[in-house]
């Protein structure tokens, strides 16, 4: 509990000695998240999820291992 009391008072020093009002407005902003772990996405972030579960749909996948092993030779290729 202590450590958590300690940086919450780091913090409040650190935001305290802020003068960039931007900064300060997305500090605000990531502080004041309604619903913890709720994120909007953006049009193409949906878009690009949509692509992903096309492709799922359309069984263009590899497993895991087999990735894992191209990705070994590729990278012994650079």
């Amino acid at each position: 509990m202590e450590s958590a009391y300690n940086l919450r008072n780091a913090l409040i020093n650190k935001i305290l000695a802020v003068k960039d009002q931007e900064l300060l407005e997305a500090i605000d902003k990531l502080l004041s998240v309604d619903a913890p772990g709720k994120v909007e996405l953006t049009e193409e972030q949906k878009i690009m999820l949509q692509m992903s579960q096309d492709d799922i749909s359309n069984g263009k996948v590899i497993p895991q291992d087999e990735l894992f092993e191209r990705e070994r030779k590729w990278l012994k290729g650079l």
